[in-house]
């Protein structure tokens, strides 16, 4: 969003009737609006109730494709957030917009950041919090890794090892293809692409006769 000529001017001016605005969303889709204000505000539609008390909160865009980040320090004072909460990981990934709005003017406000909370650790002063931009998300790898090795954990449900069996027991697993074969027997569930070329193979030229019979 545009900051309107209005809202610039008024900054400009030195108007301290400006604060921050929080609106989380859980993964399971619950919504909550804050503000660090002392009175409730309506933003653009949105009701943000008192209940943010935040130290030190800084954000940074990076540039291009890099991800920004943020970091917050203070309570989340709200009844619909709890220490238990926080503690099972609740509000872990819950997405999070951020807006700067003139409480005395509401209809003046401007977007400051978006992402995600990435990690919280909880302590006897509150919480605090590191957040990730939502251009984090194109770091994140998608679907599977062309690798010689499997790419499966010993025991899950991509493996199919039971690790309970006593033929198992104490076994470890390097995710090598002989490894597989040798020690487990398993290699229909082998995640990996043994047999693909290396990168000699894939550097190696034509051969100085200019033929090779099909061997390279």
């Amino acid at each position: 969003m545009m900051i309107s000529e209005e809202f610039a001017a008024r900054l400009e001016t030195g108007a301290l009737t400006t604060c921050l605005c929080w609106r989380l969303e859980r993964s399971d889709g619950f919504v909550l609006a804050l503000t660090e204000h002392d009175n409730a505000i309506e933003v653009d539609g949105i009701s943000y109730q008192p209940g943010a008390a935040l130290e030190a909160a800084r954000f940074v865009n990076g540039t291009g494709l890099a991800p920004g980040h943020a970091a917050a320090k203070g309570a989340l004072s709200s009844d619909a957030i709890t220490d238990e909460d926080l503690i099972d990981g609740v509000w872990n990934g819950a997405q999070i917009v951020v807006i700067r709005a003139d409480w005395a003017h509401p209809i003046h406000w401007v977007h400051v950041w978006s992402g995600r909370f990435s990690e919280i650790t909880h302590g006897p002063e509150g919480f605090q919090a590191e957040l990730v931009s939502q251009k984090a998300d194109f770091e994140r790898p998608i679907g599977r890794q062309y690798n010689r090795r499997c790419d499966a954990v010993l025991g899950d449900h991509r493996c199919g090892i039971d690790l309970s069996d006593l033929q198992h027991a104490g076994k470890s697993c390097d995710q090598a293809f002989a490894t597989c074969r040798d020690r487990f027997s398993n290699t229909d569930n082998f995640r990996g692409f043994p047999h693909m070329p290396g990168a000699d193979f894939l550097l190696a030229g034509p051969a100085g006769n200019g033929t090779d019979g099909g061997k390279r």
